[in-house]
Parts: C-alpha cells; structure tokens; sequence
C-alpha cells in the first residue's frame, strides 16, 4: 500500500514556502493523484533540509545514560587508550545499550546516518562490534548505522589485533580503520600494509585516524597516500582529524592536500579548539570532500558533546573564522552532503527521486538554525517520522 506524506508550508534550505511529497519513501512531484489519501504534516513555515550526517563517532563506549564519570586521566593520547580500555570493565559498559542510547540520542538531533568507529583489542575481542551490530540491527528502518572496525589500542604493537580485524571484517563491518601508524603502533609499513591489504581483501574502504602532528603526520599521510594509489583505491579512503594539514607550513600543505583531491581522499575534522586542524575552505577549493562528526560523546575521554551535528556545523563556522550566512552554510554542508558523500549514501537530498530523510528545523535562515540550534520540529527518516520537538519516538533502554 502506497504511504505518501505531504509537509506543508516548508522552505527547503531555506527558499520560499512550498509543499513538499514524500511518496513511499521518497520525494516526489506533487500531483492531483499523489494527493489523494495523503498523511499532511504542517511544516509551520519551518527550514527544511537533508537529515543530518554523524560521519564520525564511537557508539561502543559512550556514557550517556551511566552515572556522572570523574575524569582524571593523563595527557598523553596513550593514557587515555589505556584508561578507557581498563574503564570498560570497571564501568561495566554494554556497548548494545549504550550504542542504542546515543543513536536515540542523535535521531532526536536529526541525524539518520551515523558512521560509528568501534574497538578492536585483545582484552575486549569484538563485544563492541556484536553490541553495535544488535544495534543496528534493531534501529533499522529508523536510522543508517555503519560500523568501522577500529584498531584502538593499536594494531601492530598488540599481537593478534590484525586477526581480530579480519573477523570484525567477516562479521560484517562496513568499513576498515585505523589509527596513528607511526605515534601508536611505530610500525607505519607494517600498519597500512595490513590495513590495506584487509580493505582490498573484503573490498571496502578504509578511515584512518591520524592524530600525528605536523611533519610526523605528514609523512604517514604521504604513505596513505602513496597505498592509495598503488592499491587503486581512490575515492574509497578518509583520514579523520587530520590534524597535521594544519600544520604552519602551507606550501607543503598545499602539495598533499592536492594529492589528496587528486586521489579522491575525503577528510574528516570535528573542529577541535584544542588541536590544529585542517581548513575546510581550502580543502573544499581544491576539491577535498570534507565531512564531520561529533567524535566521543560523553564518554572517558571527556565529557562533551550531545549528538547535535548543527553545533557540530557551528564549530566548524568557529573554528574556520566563517562569519557570513554563505560561509556557515558551507559548514552545515560539511555536516549534510559532506558525510553523505564520504559514507556513500545514494539518493541522498531534497530533490525528486532523493530518499525521504529529512529535518523540519525553526528558524529564518540555514545560518539561524546553526547558530540557534532550535530542537528539531521534526525528524523523518524516509517518510516516517522518527523525532518530534526534539524527542525521539523510540525509548531509550
């Protein structure tokens, strides 16, 4: 049985007022026939846009939900690895319940896509990874969860983590992961030559955390590259955080980010205020897709962040000096189109023939909405609303 919905009195991405049909789950002109029998939904003169994209997080180990957590941990990126794989036990973390709890969490925000990095280590097997996937499994139809198998605690320095990637990989993970090649596992060969060779042998693509820093970073950016192309695997790779293309020397910033346009490499940044960061315009300039995410949600490493990817799209704004509506926008972009293209979502957008994902958000203006970051009117993933007033429809456990 055919399920139309019609939004009335919306403006798409801030345009003048129109109605809007989703039919059977996907926008469609509207015609007499199309009407007849219709669910009207008032869009109260509301933005629409696209449903927002959470292209970078971990849902296994989030806190939301769990007691207030003191953090005393060290500085060193090690030391909170470290913490947080000891944490899990201590704390006793169910990554299924906690997955589920910020999904719920994100879907009341507007995302209906998430990209979720999940950990991989020789203490905790691949719990995270079947607790995530029950989650996904459960929500489907309500929101889009792809799993990256993540070599947190390091790849090469902990023997029989490759093994466990590859089952993760076996059981159905979307993408392969991995971390720091040269700071975590000091191994950088021998780390993207099993992390390629595991993303050739399932054929997926990769997303690569690299926290290295100025010229350590660019040099395993370089050797990403470099596998890249010697394994022909352009437009199927991302490097998150990225933090070394912030580094102060432009001109060789300048030659990689070409390369990376030139190979199809996206970009990951959460707008970190603490780190140097890639500049989103000049990616994008030269032709980089550039995507973001909210990264660790309340979770040991600290304990920010609420799953709202239009704060997310303001801290892109802030961190990149972007001041007028059409340079926010371009940050809203980042977090819509931008996570959509890098997780190849197909029929992703507004137009006819697009899936029915799709935001009714307050406001004058595209740049308004990021800047207020009203709760969402509502919520519709492929037609059927999922979120109302900033309420998901579904309880959280």
């Amino acid at each position: 049985m055919t399920h139309s919905v019609l939004l009335k009195d919306v403006r798409p991405m801030g345009a003048d007022a129109t109605d809007v049909l989703i039919v059977d789950g996907t926008f469609s002109a509207i015609t007499d026939a199309a009407l007849d029998g219709v669910e009207v939904i008032d869009g109260e003169h509301c933005l629409l846009i696209p449903a927002l994209v959470e292209a970078h997080t971990h849902l296994d180990k989030s806190l939301v939900g769990l007691p207030w957590y003191r953090n005393e941990v060290g500085p060193l990126l090690l030391d909170k690895i470290t913490n947080e794989r000891e944490s899990k036990v201590a704390l006793g973390i169910d990554p299924r319940v906690q997955s589920e709890r910020q999904a719920i969490l994100s879907m009341a925000k507007g995302s209906t896509f998430i990209r979720s990095h999940v950990d991989v280590d020789t203490v905790h097997g691949l719990k995270g990874i079947e607790g995530v996937m029950a989650t996904r499994d459960k929500l489907r139809g309500w929101i889009d969860i792809e799993l990256v198998a993540f070599p947190q605690s390091g790849l090469m320095v902990r023997e029989g983590t490759v093994e466990l990637m590859d089952q993760a990989m076996q059981l159905g993970c979307e993408v392969v992961g991995g971390l720091d090649p040269c700071a975590i596992d000091r191994d950088p060969k021998g780390h993207l030559d099993a992390i390629f060779a595991l993303a050739e042998r399932y054929g997926k693509p990769l997303d690569i955390h690299l926290h290295e820093r100025g010229e350590m970073g660019c040099f395993s950016m370089e050797m990403i590259i470099e596998r890249t192309i010697a394994h022909g695997m352009q437009n199927q790779v991302t490097i998150s955080h990225a933090f070394c293309l912030g580094h102060s020397d432009r001109l060789q910033i300048a030659r990689l980010t070409e390369q990376l346009a030139t190979q199809g490499i996206s970009i990951m940044t959460t707008a970190p205020a603490s780190s140097p960061a890639p500049v989103v315009r000049e990616l994008r300039e030269a032709g980089v897709t550039v995507c973001s995410g909210s990264d660790g949600i309340r979770d040991t490493w600290g304990p920010f962040g609420n799953a709202c990817m239009l704060e997310r799209a303001m801290f892109i704004a802030q961190k990149n000096n972007f001041r007028r509506d059409d340079e926010v926008e371009v940050a809203l972009d980042v977090c819509t189109h931008g996570g959509a293209d890098v997780m190849g979502i197909e029929n992703y957008g507004l137009a006819p023939g697009c899936d029915g994902d799709c935001v009714l958000v307050p406001g004058e203006s595209l740049t308004e909405a990021v800047a207020s970051r009203p709760p969402r009117r509502r919520v519709l993933k492929r037609g059927k609303t999922i979120a109302e007033n900033g309420q998901c429809l579904l309880q959280a456990p």
